[in-house]
């Protein structure tokens, strides 16, 4: 008997372990090395990361950024920012920020065990022309007012159908109604008139107030993609794979709609209308990351198949946006301007550490959700 007690006991332990190797999963840059955490911000002497910030330089200029066009903005997080310079100036070692005064509060992310969700987003290149024509027949829309008519504003698929229609909100005209559908997910983008003339850039300019439903996540509940093959890429490919019904049904699982405004020149502003500099900016949840928080990241790197390759680089970043998806322990990342930027946006769904950084003058205000 002591014999079979020994087998199932053995058994049960093995099962336990492989249990919990499943519930810790790597697959997207995962960690557990700091154990589980107990608070939403957990206060740290020093962060258990190895490697130092990879981009001082742009940091430095989205702080300048801030500086510039919103000094009240700047003014809330001074003490912070210029700590962080001292710091990085001295060698940027983690043992170093209590030198510094820079406290570092570990984010217990979404699992409790640090691992803060991380995405990317771009500003994409839109092709389009002033009226519509030939292949350009998708419409860009104004921000619609409110009427007696129309004191709810339409959602995607009753403007699809033309409940905009007549009202003169058209702005231009794309060749692509995915184009349109990913430059609302991103919030802006340029636009390229195909006349020889600049960019113009279309910043957002609202929503039409309904809830945010992801197309992806539909298509993993369809058994369309599997979830571990979900991304933006993974959302292209299917469109094109698919008849203009099919991907106008698909998109209209997503009644939220946005509406943008032509700015001339522009830079890319997020919505703290400071211009972004990329991978040194990000979007979050501003009920837990005020505008102006500087984060201190261990990112996943990722090859250009969008896998993770076991690797992390450390990054500077400041919040200045917020996003419909960004909610709780989660950072949109920017990426940047074009093609390029958006493949790398597309592929980021994965994990890694973040800790907010903030002086005690500063901490107040900008960690009262902390304490």
């Amino acid at each position: 008997m002591k014999g079979c007690w020994a087998k199932y006991v053995l058994g049960g332990i093995i099962i336990a372990l492989l249990a919990g190797c499943e519930s810790r999963p790597t697959d997207r840059g995962q960690q557990y090395k700091d154990g589980k955490l107990t608070h939403p911000f957990e206060l740290v002497n020093n962060p258990n990361a190895k490697n130092k910030p990879v981009n001082g330089q742009d940091f430095a200029q989205q702080v300048s950024e801030i500086s510039k066009v919103s000094p009240s903005l700047y003014a809330k997080h001074r003490d912070t920012y210029q700590a962080i310079f001292k710091w990085m100036v001295s060698g940027a070692e983690g043992a170093q920020l209590a030198q510094y005064k820079i406290d570092a509060y570990q984010m217990e992310g979404v699992d409790n065990f640090g691992n803060v969700q991380f995405t990317g987003y771009y500003t994409p290149v839109i092709h389009a022309r002033h009226t519509k024509q030939g292949e350009f027949k998708y419409p860009l829309y104004s921000m619609p007012r409110k009427t007696k008519k129309m004191r709810r504003l339409p959602d995607r698929a009753g403007i699809y159908a033309g409940a905009l229609d007549g009202l003169g909100l058209e702005l231009a005209y794309s060749n692509s109604l995915v184009d349109n559908f990913m430059m609302e997910v991103q919030g802006s983008a340029y636009v390229d008139f195909g006349d020889g003339t600049p960019l113009v850039f279309f910043a957002y300019s609202g929503k039409n107030g309904r809830a945010y439903h992801s197309v992806g996540k539909v298509l993993i509940d369809r058994n369309e993609v599997p979830r571990e093959q979900m991304s933006m890429q993974a959302i292209k490919k299917w469109t094109e794979e698919h008849s203009e019904s099919e991907v106008r049904e698909l998109l209209e699982q997503n009644p939220s709609f946005v509406f943008f405004k032509p700015r001339h020149s522009a830079p890319v502003k997020g919505a703290s209308a400071v211009p972004l500099v990329a991978k040194a900016s990000v979007a979050s949840d501003k009920t837990l990351i005020p505008p102006g928080t500087t984060i201190l990241a261990e990112v996943p790197l990722l090859d250009n198949q969008g896998k993770f390759t076991g690797k992390y680089e450390m990054r500077l970043m400041v919040s200045l946006d917020v996003g419909g998806a960004i909610k709780g322990h989660h950072f949109d990342i920017y990426q940047g301007i074009g093609d390029d930027a958006g493949h790398a946006a597309g592929f980021y769904n994965h994990y890694g550490r973040v800790w907010v950084l903030s002086t005690p003058p500063d901490a107040a205000s900008s960690l009262s959700v902390a304490k």
